[in-house]
């Protein structure tokens, strides 16, 4: 096949396959704009996916009214947010030790990382949960610190559990690897220990690696629903995934349950959009090689 049909083939497929994965996320949005009538009758048409004529807000300011979707929305902002920096910070010194440095049992604890990445966190939901029912946890009682014994309704049950991903250290310590060790020789013939290291040279030539983490720890915080059903019985410390199902059961109404699902996605979408260049770069497999 010659250059130019070759592209032109690629591109044909590349578009039919973005067709495909964009066509359910712009019925949702337009779906969100229409009363429940317009949705069902534009089914078998291709104005399902654009807003009609009457297209208004009404949908949305339903949603703001019928649930606590502020409070939902920064709940798993705050989670997300700090997952995603903690996750970043914890996993990349973990995968700099692995790939930077020499000690005894390394080998054995990059197995226990790789091995992990084939664990379904469903196995050990209910192991997590005994261990964070009998964690304490200070707080302020009668103007004085006390424990509380068990994490559960709060923020940080949701937080700190999931700060260590075993997909995200092998991520880093494989791009770890390709940054020349010369870097190393030159920094400690300076002076410098292992922190400045990490943070002065490792870190700043990571950027790639770090967006594409970042994605990864936010799309798994802002999706969470099956920890949060289990450790968060009130609305106080509930994120946007529990509160869906919670919506639907209050609202019968397509419209406004698509547009529920849109305020939802919107801020993966734009997380995504926001580290798409690097994201790309680093499964690319770009960064400094040796």
């Amino acid at each position: 096949m010659k250059p130019f049909l070759r592209t032109a083939f690629l591109i044909a497929v590349m578009g039919v396959l973005g067709i495909v994965f964009a066509a359910p996320l712009l019925f949702m949005f337009a779906s969100s704009f229409k009363h429940d009538d317009a949705i069902f009758a534009n089914l078998a048409s291709w104005s399902a996916f654009v807003p009609d004529a009457g297209w208004s807000l009404a949908n949305y300011v339903a949603i703001f009214e019928r649930s606590n979707l502020p409070l939902f929305l920064l709940n798993s902002t705050i989670i997300a947010a700090c997952v995603v920096v903690g996750g970043v910070l914890v996993n990349s010194m973990l995968a700099f030790s692995l790939s930077r440095m020499r000690w005894r049992g390394r080998r054995a604890v990059l197995s226990i990382v790789v091995a992990l990445m084939i664990v379904p966190f469903e196995v050990i939901a209910i192991p997590l949960l005994s261990l964070v029912a009998r964690l304490p946890w200070p707080g302020i009682g009668e103007g004085a610190l006390t424990w509380h014994i068990g994490w559960f309704n709060s923020l940080h049950v949701q937080i700190i559990p999931f700060l260590a991903n075993a997909f995200c250290v092998f991520l880093f310590y494989q791009f770890f690897r390709d940054i020349p060790r010369e870097l190393d020789e030159a920094a400690r013939m300076d002076g410098a220990g292992p922190w400045t290291l990490f943070f002065r040279i490792i870190l700043p030539n990571s950027r790639p690696v770090i967006a594409t983490a970042a994605i990864v720890l936010f799309i798994a915080a802002w999706n969470q629903y099956l920890w949060p059903i289990m450790v968060v019985q009130g609305e106080a410390a509930r994120p946007v995934q529990p509160g869906i199902q919670q919506f639907f059961g209050r609202s019968n109404s397509w419209g406004q349950i698509m547009a529920y699902a849109s305020v939802v996605t919107l801020p993966v979408l734009a997380v995504f959009l926001a580290f798409q260049r690097q994201f790309v770069a680093s499964v690319a497999g770009s960064g400094i090689k040796g």
